[in-house]
């Protein structure tokens, strides 16, 4: 996958340097320092937020008090809902 970024002056001097310097292309050394960095960086056991509901919403019980829903359907029956 081919992609463009930016990069400060510097680090690219830094980058192109060490790059010649290990005999890789700046390619294989921005992929791999960004392959370290999520490996270093990234939680494998982290859930989603939509995980997390749905792990709740599986244990609580999450349908509506029948009561409340009575008072929902009169309240939109006399609004002409």
């Amino acid at each position: 996958m081919k992609t463009a970024i930016s990069v400060k002056d510097a680090l690219f001097k830094r980058v192109d340097k060490f790059a010649k310097r290990k005999k890789m292309s700046r390619s294989q050394l921005f992929s791999d320092a960004v392959e370290e960095y999520l490996d270093k960086r990234e939680d494998p056991n982290e859930e989603s937020l939509i995980e997390r509901i749905n792990a709740v919403c599986a244990e609580v019980d999450t349908s509506v008090d029948p009561v409340w829903k009575r008072y929902q359907f009169e309240r939109l029956k006399r609004s002409g809902l």
